[in-house]
């Protein structure tokens, strides 16, 4: 990986010491009371009974209009001015004029207490119609879990959270079906009041139970669902093998589908090559494939409860997509947010009519590849302009920060890419801005990032990296009230390299639809590649690194075989042939320190138009499918099929559960038309929709449980939820990263310890938690948008297997 590629990730835990969370932290004190959403008591075993509850909740700072007060001090931290009133810092003045306060959070409720609640004679479970619950029985264990679901910044140095608690009460004799139970609570706190239940597993919600939140379209060759429960310091729940489950259709008790679950993986099995299990607790797996008839529906498993309702519907995947897809929109610069495309408004941020955008000498192939520990932000302010930039607008925001970068483009070749192999996703809509009426929605949001960069390209060809602020967002400050320098950064060849297969790709794609723009995008391709292959003999161009790294020539490699499939000329194939590594029959896709050829071997699979090497077509065509391969056979080694595209890597930061590991089987099942790898895409997207231990989607805005505290600063600062479509990172391994600095700051309201979750289920979605709740254009949205988008414009294979790969 590039060094600085996952730079905003990085930079937001810096942003953490240097400008906003200075100091220790404490728990305040608040009063007990009552919890602050009804509790939820349900069953998730005969034997063990939930009860959940959230304690405290947070109301978010926003900014308001500053009204001095006699005696107010303001004070300079972290380069911004505070306001001091009566000794008490009570925010920071943002904005260009600084005429608007951004105060603290407010933390409301209550607290747990925990030598209470673990306590098992502090409950009571009674029932008249259960001859074994006619005397009242206390559990003869409880178990709990308690997590943190959002992050109040009460002053400087003080945070607080609110916190999702869920106690399990084992008891000795099993409920029975039918009848009803009270649960009360001796000597409680929080004055608890006593719970009424009847024991019904085919109505009854259960979080042991976990489908899609969406659900599937009816020719799905595989529909299946999860069960599975992790009890906190109870550790793993087992399930007897075997055990009934039914599909029933929802608001009625009829019953349209009846299995038996199957056990896919013990607690104690490792998952990946890394010898870790992520689940630590058995997984079953609830196959319904044969189920087609559409509807609403539950599923349920006998003794244990249901899951959340979902579909079986033929607009499933489209809405995936279009969901995911807009989100695009709602990441774009350089213009307002408005109706009738979104109802999350927002006005014009880093336009260089409201924002001065410089030149900086600093190259983005130098802050990535060549500066070693130096700062990328003292790098972008050294031997600056004051001219500024007026053709530097657009793109895309990134994650937590405001950068918008080259290697966004990955992005912008997986939409395009989608638009050849999937035609019919060009008649799906996205609502969104037409700069070109006449082209596609898909493929006016790809030229939206395309057009970014054709405006940073120089007389010469050369093509500037991007644009990035001279430091991490100020606080309180939304990207339209930026008071930071900014910065275009220099042209580079590898910028310019990536730039040039990015246009050529879509002068392509454009030769029948709009023959002008195609002819734009060709010149400003060539031009691109000419600089480049110029710069690359100029040691001052290349930073004095040598040999180039291998993104360099990745990108070289790329960007040829694209200029050939577009003009047919020679020199462009002979360069692509100098460069691949598929003159090696064994040569992977991707290879750690090596090389990352998979794209450049897709497009050259594919030729059909261009004279090609049949040996070196041959070979990047099996490289790929042997990836697809190994992707499908790691998804069935993992209990939720989950995949990972090395099975190498840690989980996090790019290759967590967020986004969907679809991208080789999508394209393995073009180049072959097989079925194991249009089922494997489908099975590999489960987890982000929902089908996972926490019950959430990694979208948000979809589903029953989206995210609701990703790291997008504007919705923070508005106090109002996040823009939908956006997929978050997903868990950090809980084990390989147990001290990153978030877990040390909630590690005090968390049980068990974070370091002993399981890391399916350790998603906390807190704000300031980079390395999960965080995303990038290139990492999530791109291969989720394109994931979806090809299930929802392709139909699944005519002779389908019920069941992925692998089972049985």
């Amino acid at each position: 990986m590039l060094k600085g590629y996952r730079w905003s990730g990085v930079a937001i835990a810096v942003l953490l010491i240097a400008l906003i969370w200075r100091g220790g932290w404490l728990l305040g004190v608040a009063s007990m009371s009552t919890p602050t959403a009804p509790i939820q008591v349900y069953p998730v075993d005969g034997t063990l009974v939930a009860v959940e509850f959230n304690l405290g909740a947070v109301v978010h700072a926003q900014q308001t209009p500053y009204q001095p007060e006699p005696g107010d001090r303001i004070v300079t931290r972290d380069d911004q001015p505070w306001v001091r009133r009566n000794k008490t810092l009570i925010g920071n003045l943002v904005g260009p004029n600084h005429d608007l306060l951004y105060g603290f959070d407010r933390y409301e409720g209550d607290r747990l207490d925990p030598n209470w609640a673990d306590q098992s004679n502090h409950y009571r479970l009674a029932s008249e119609n259960d001859p074994n619950y006619r005397q009242a029985r206390q559990p003869g264990a409880v178990f709990r879990k308690s997590k943190p679901t959002d992050m109040a910044q009460l002053s400087r140095g003080e945070l607080d959270w609110p916190v999702r608690h869920r106690l399990y009460l084992r008891f000795s004799q099993p409920l029975s079906v039918g009848k009803t139970y009270t649960l009360s609570f001796e000597r409680s706190p929080l004055a608890l009041s006593a719970v009424t239940f009847r024991y019904d597993p085919q109505r009854q919600w259960s979080e042991a139970v976990h489908v899609s939140q969406l659900g599937f379209r009816p020719d799905d060759p595989v529909k299946v669902g999860f069960l599975s429960l992790w009890v906190g310091n109870g550790g793993g729940w087992s399930y007897p093998e075997g055990l009934e489950f039914t599909v029933v259709a929802a608001g009625s008790d009829r019953i349209q589908f009846t299995g038996q679950a199957q056990l896919t993986k013990t607690a104690t099995e490792s998952e990946d090559p890394r010898d870790r299990n992520y689940t630590l607790t058995d997984v079953y797996s609830l196959d319904f494939s044969n189920l087609r008839t559409p509807g609403r529906y539950r599923l349920c498993v006998a003794t244990v409860g249901c899951s959340l309702p979902f579909a079986i519907a033929p607009d499933i995947w489209k809405t995936a997509y279009r969901t995911v897809a807009r989100g695009f929109y709602h990441q774009r610069s350089g213009i307002p947010l408005t109706q009738p495309y979104t109802d999350w408004t927002r006005p014009r941020p880093f336009h260089p009519d409201d924002t001065p955008i410089y030149q900086a000498r600093t190259t983005l192939m130098e802050t990535t590849m060549g500066l070693g520990d130096e700062s990328v932000f003292e790098a972008l302010q050294a031997e600056t302009s004051t001219t500024p930039v007026p053709e530097a607008w657009g793109g895309y925001f990134d994650a937590g920060d405001w950068d918008r970068r080259i290697q966004h483009l990955e992005a912008t070749r997986l939409q395009l890419e989608l638009v050849e192999i999937a035609p019919r996703i060009t008649q799906l809509g996205l609502n969104i801005p037409q700069d070109y009426p006449s082209l596609p929605d898909l493929v006016n949001e790809a030229l939206w990032n395309l057009d970014f960069f054709r405006r940073l390209q120089l007389p010469n060809g050369g093509v500037r990296g991007g644009i990035e602020s001279s430091s991490h967002p100020h606080r309180g400050e939304a990207s339209w009230q930026n008071t930071l320098p900014t910065y275009v950064y220099g042209p580079d060849l590898w910028s310019s390299y990536l730039y040039a297969g990015g246009a050529a790709q879509v002068a392509t794609i454009l030769q029948d639809r709009a023959p002008d723009l195609a002819q734009t995008y060709r010149r400003s391709a060539i031009a691109a590649m000419t600089y480049a292959e110029a710069a690359r003999t100029d040691p001052a161009a290349a930073h004095g690194l040598n040999p180039l790294p291998h993104q360099v020539n990745d990108a070289r490699n790329l960007a040829a075989v694209e200029l050939y499939r577009l003009t047919g000329e020679s020199r462009w194939h002979d360069l692509f042939l100098q460069t691949t590594v598929f003159d090696d029959p064994d040569a992977p896709t991707l290879q750690w320190a090596s090389h990352h050829q998979r794209d450049a071997a897709f497009v050259y699979a594919r030729l059909r138009d261009r004279p090609a090497d049949s040996r070196v077509q041959r070979q990047a065509r099996r490289a790929l499918i042997k990836e697809a391969d190994l992707v499908l056979a790691f998804s069935q080694q993992t209990g939720f099929r989950w995949a990972k595209d090395d099975p190498y890597q840690p989980i996090g930061w790019g290759s967590s559960f967020g986004a969907p590991k679809a991208i080789a089987l999508i394209r393995a099942h073009v180049l072959t038309g097989q079925e194991q790898y249009y089922r494997g895409a489908i099975v590999v997207s489960q987890f982000a929709l929902g089908a996972n231990p926490d019950n959430i989607t990694t979208i948000t805005g979809l589903g029953h449980h989206p995210p609701q505290n990703p790291l997008i600063i504007d919705a923070r600062i508005q106090a109002q939820a996040p823009p939908p479509g956006i997929p978050i990172y997903g868990p950090l391994d809980v084990v390989k990263y147990s001290h990153y600095w978030t877990f040390d700051r909630f590690r005090p309201v968390t049980f068990p310890d974070p370091s002993q979750w399981p890391t399916t289920e350790a998603y906390f979605d807190i704000f300031l938690f980079p390395a999960v709740t965080e995303f990038t254009i290139a990492q999530s949205m791109g291969p989720t948008t394109y994931a979806w988008g090809y299930l929802a414009a392709t139909d699944p294979p005519r002779s389908v297997s019920l069941l992925p790969a692998g089972d049985s």
